[in-house]
This record gives structure tokens, C-alpha cells and sequence, in this order.
């Protein structure tokens, strides 16, 4: 498969405004096992450094056919998004290892039946088949529609696990996982509130995608996005076909009606919920990892004077309650946009797909995402009423209100088009 990332910082600390990584690094990763573990890399590529506030990880294996990519868009400081790329894929990794173990030796099976890309189906015993399914009722949220891809169906035999099955169950490792990096950030940060109250207040927003075989899974707190685009049918009659975007996460902002409503919901008692289209006056996102003071009473008293919120009467206000979702991918599906929410600030889903379908048309080996971040200065520029070198030239801090941090990724999908070779551009 192919995968294009291209980061672009207007942080004060940048070194330079688009950072190039070209390379084939992304190792294959070795066979799981017990000893090894279930995502093990030889490489894990950790892109962003002192750049800006958002962070990018991906890691690729071509033996086992899984890709894992990340963004970290960090707000209010640097701190949550460099605890999340610093522990997040380990903690993943030990909640795999942690199923492994649990299987007896006799009971793997690693089978090839199309359904999970011929390289992970199981045969579990019972103990292991009953928590998949008290884990169920955990994914009430999860997109059932036709993009949500969930076939309703049960295993064969009660020690045989379905495909969806077994999606659940990734999708109930992300959760814990997300959910214990951000008990652990918490913890820290109540360690060190005293010499840095700083640290309440900085969160990130969170966007994974897990790719394995032709399951893609979307895991999101925040307002990054994931967007598929697939073909469909315009004339059935001359069969002519075009690029239909779909967006595989939910926007967690005040914005959104329903998270909105949710949130109103979650805090009857409260008249001062939203205040100036922010949640508390302080964040547009409604969800998002960190962001202690807007969570625990403490936290927030370690705030001093304005930067304290008034009338913290029933936290938490920000959720950090994921939205989880799964792809079965077909062969419609060409590529996803993975990108920071900078990205939407400028292009909507339509238009983002539209500019990257006619990129790889003309330049099928080039790299679209970088295609994307010259697209979005060229139209913050014009925008600004300035030329593109006029905007670059102004020094990063001043360029943030011309345009955010942005982080594109583009995955490649075709199924008769995936290569052996990941390769970045960061």
C-alpha cells in the first residue's frame, strides 16, 4: 500500500513551513507472537518534533498486512500531543499482546478466508468468545448504515469468532487504550500541576486509522478527519462512475447539532454550557484527550484568575468518549484522506477528494498529500490577498491566523493497486 504524509507548522519554532520526509522505512513488522507481540515494529515513524503542536505516527507491516497511522493535533501546548505519540501505540500493542496470551496454544488458527485479509481469524476458547461479547454493548455508537459495514451475523460454533466478532473486538482495545492513556496523562498531570498549572488546560484531539486486510478502522475525539473515496455509479446505462466522499468520523464541536445536544443533555443543570460557540467559553471541540480543567475540579482550581472557569458546577464538560467505526473496504474504495482539522478549514470533503483524484490521475506516482498542503496555501494565501511566497514569508507565529498547524495523510486503497512499499512525506 501507499501512504503520503505532509505536515505543514506555522509555529513559532519551526525550522522550516513544510516538512519533507521521503523515505521507505516503514518496516515490515515480524510474525505475532507470543514472545513478540501482536503490532510489534522494527520502525515506528513519529513525525511533527519541536515543529508545531501536532504530532503524526505511522507504522506499516507488509507481512501482516496492518497500517496504523495517527494524528495528534495538540491545542494550548505540546505536552498531550508528545505524551499520546510517546505511549499510545505501546499501550495498543500491550492490550493485543494481552489477547494473545489469553489463547491457548492449540486454539490460533490463522486461516485464509478473504474476510480479514488471510493473515488473522482465530478460533478462540470460551472464556476469550464471552468477554468479545460483553464487549458488545460497549459500541452502541458504531455507524451500522451501509458505510458502517457491520454484516449482522454470529460464529458458526460459540469457539469460533466471526469477522465482526473480532472487529469488535479491535475496536474495544482502541477504546481501553485511548482510555488508559488519558487516566496516565491525568495522573501526570496532577503530579506536576503545581510547578506547571499550565498543563490542565493543553489537550489534543485524537485520530487513529487501523488498517488490516479490508477492515479499516477509525477511531476520533476532536474535529480531524477521516474521508473515503469511493466510486459510484452516475449512469447506469454507460456505466459512468465518479468519486463520492465519505466521511467515516463525526465532528465532536459545538457546531455539530447532535454533539451539541449532547452536551446539554449531559448538563441540565448548567444555563452556561456553550458561551461564545465554545464549550465554557474555552474550546470548540466538545470531546478531546486532556484538558484536565475542564474535567476535574482540582485541575481547574490550579488555574489562576481569568484563565480559571467560572461555575465548573457538574464536569467533565469535554468527553473523552471516542467514536469508533469500521470499513469493510471494497474494491470502489481508491483512498482515504486522514487530516488535521486545518485541512477542512479550507476544503470540504467534496473538494478534497476531487483535488486528490485529480492529482494521482496525472501524477500516479506523486505524492498527493503534499499536493493537498500546496493546494491550502495557495488558497489561505488568496484568501489573505497575498501571493503564496508573500504568506511563507511571514514569520510562523504572525502566519497562524492566515492558517492552522496541518497534517494530511492519504492511504492509498485500490485493491488491485497497493504496493509492498510505504513511503512518507512528512
Amino acid at each position: 500500500m501507499r501512504v503520503h504524509i505532509t505536515y505543514l507548522s506555522c509555529s513559532p519554532s519551526t525550522t522550516s513551513d513544510i516538512l519533507e520526509y521521503d523515505s521507505c522505512t516503514l518496516k515490515s513488522m515480524s510474525d505475532p507472537s507470543r514472545s513478540e507481540g501482536f503490532l510489534n515494529a522494527k520502525e515506528v515513524q513519529v513525525a511533527g518534533g519541536a515543529a508545531g503542536e501536532d504530532r503524526v505516527q505511522a507504522v506499516c507491516s507488509e507481512e501482516n498486512g496492518w497500517l496504523f497511522c495517527a494524528i495528534y493535533d495538540g491545542f494550548n501546548g505540546r505536552d498531550a500531543a508528545d505524551f499520546l505519540a510517546g505511549t499510545l501505540y505501546d499501550t495498543i500493542i500491550s492490550y493485543f499482546n494481552k489477547l494473545i496470551w489469553e489463547l491457548e496454544p492449540g486454539s490460533v488458527k490463522a486461516y485464509d478466508d478473504g474476510c480479514l485479509g488471510g493473515s488473522l481469524q482465530y478460533k478462540l476458547d470460551d472464556s476469550l468468545i464471552y468477554h468479545e461479547d460483553q464487549s458488545l454493548s460497549r459500541f452502541k455508537g458504531i455507524n451500522d448504515s451501509n458505510h458502517g459495514c457491520f454484516a449482522k451475523c454470529s460464529p458458526s460454533t460459540k469457539s469460533e469468532v466471526s469477522c465482526d466478532s473480532f472487529s469488535y473486538g479491535v475496536l474495544d482495545i482502541l477504546e481501553r487504550s485511548i482510555s488508559q492513556a488519558e487516566n496516565d496523562f491525568l495522573y501526570m498531570v496532577e503530579q506536576e500541576m503545581e510547578e506547571r498549572p499550565d498543563l490542565v488546560s493543553i489537550g489534543s484531539c485524537v485520530l487513529l486509522v487501523l488498517l488490516h486486510g479490508n477492515d479499516l478502522y477509525t477511531l476520533n475525539l476532536g474535529d480531524s478527519r477521516a474521508v473515503l473515496a469511493t466510486c459510484t455509479t452516475v449512469d447506469r446505462m454507460d456505466k459512468r462512475e465518479r468519486l463520492e466522499a465519505i466521511q467515516l468520523t463525526d465532528n465532536h464541536t459545538v457546531d455539530n447539532e447532535v454533539e451539541r445536544a449532547r452536551l446539554l443533555a449531559d448538563h441540565p443543570d448548567d444555563p452556561k454550557i456553550v458561551i461564545g460557540g465554545k464549550v465554557k467559553g474555552k474550546l470548540k471541540v466538545t470531546r478531546a484527550f486532556g484538558v484536565g480543567y475542564l474535567k476535574k475540579k482540582n485541575l481547574n482550581d490550579a488555574l489562576m484568575g481569568i484563565l480559571r472557569v467560572r461555575d465548573l458546577k457538574s464536569p467533565p464538560y469535554i468527553s473523552t468518549q471516542p467514536s469508533l467505526n469500521v470499513h469493510r473496504i471494497s474494491n470502489s474504495d481508491q483512498f482515504v484522506i486522514v487530516g488535521s482539522d486545518g485541512l477542512f478549514d479550507f476544503f470540504s470533503n467534496d473538494e478534497a477528494v476531487k483535488l486528490v483524484e485529480s492529482y494521482i490521475l496525472s501524477n500516479p506516482f506523486g505524492d498527493p498529500a503534499k499536493f493537498l498542503i500546496e493546494q491550502l496555501v495557495a488558497r489561505a494565501a488568496d484568501s489573505a490577498g497575498l501571493s503564496m511566497e508573500e504568506l511563507m514569508n511571514i514569520p510562523a507565529g504572525r502566519r497562524r491566523k492566515y492558517h492552522d498547524d496541518v497534517t494530511v495523510i492519504v492511504i492509498m486503497l485500490g485493491m488491485n493497486q497497493r504496493t509492498s512499499k510505504a513511503s512518507t512525506c512528512i
